[in-house]
């Protein structure tokens, strides 16, 4: 079963919205369903609520993400099969949720970083975020913020991955998996 939900981003105000965290923009809507506050957790380098399970931010920029999760993880004794990150995917388009177990990084340099710390074995929610078409564009993209249609897109996507929660919390990957990636 999971135990912790863990959202990628950046911190500060300047990227708060911008694509890059919809990892935040999901477990801060889940946070606020409970209203569980977020409290900064300086061991971890992250912020830490507390709902069904464990809800968690790192501090750290995207390309460190790692080193808040292997802290936090190791703190509480969580296996990577009990984690489930929330992260943007270029792969996607905007508007997408998939969810994953294990893999590769994609490219993702806060993936990458999370797998170099506690290996691959995590589960994963995609969120699309789309591509900017050109990979020389993909640093800027993902720090600017989403065009209304593509934010339209992105909450939807969120709301999808919310209707599947309570299946990927039991720990029923296939049925969260089976709902969400079926095309209505």
């Amino acid at each position: 079963m999971i135990q912790a939900i863990i959202g990628l981003g950046n911190p500060g105000a300047q990227y708060a919205q911008t694509r890059h965290n919809v990892g935040f923009w999901f477990v801060d809507r889940l946070a606020d369903q409970h209203r569980a506050n977020f409290k900064p957790e300086h061991k971890f380098h992250g912020q830490l609520a507390k709902t069904d399970c464990w809800l968690f931010k790192p501090n750290t920029y995207m390309n460190e993400s790692g080193r808040a999760v292997i802290a936090f993880a190791q703190f509480y004794r969580l296996t990577p099969s009990q984690l489930l990150v929330i992260h943007d995917d270029l792969d996607l388009p905007a508007g997408t949720a998939r969810l994953k177990t294990g893999g590769g990084h994609g490219g993702h340099n806060g993936l990458r970083d999370i797998s170099q710390q506690i290996g691959n074995e995590f589960h994963r929610l995609r969120l699309g975020i789309g591509h900017p078409g050109n990979k020389n564009q993909v640093a800027n993209y993902v720090l600017k913020n989403p065009s209304a249609d593509d934010q339209i897109a992105l909450l939807q996507a969120i709301d999808q991955a919310f209707a599947v929660l309570p299946f990927i919390l039991s720990g029923d990957m296939a049925k969260a998996m089976n709902q969400l990636h079926t095309k209505t």
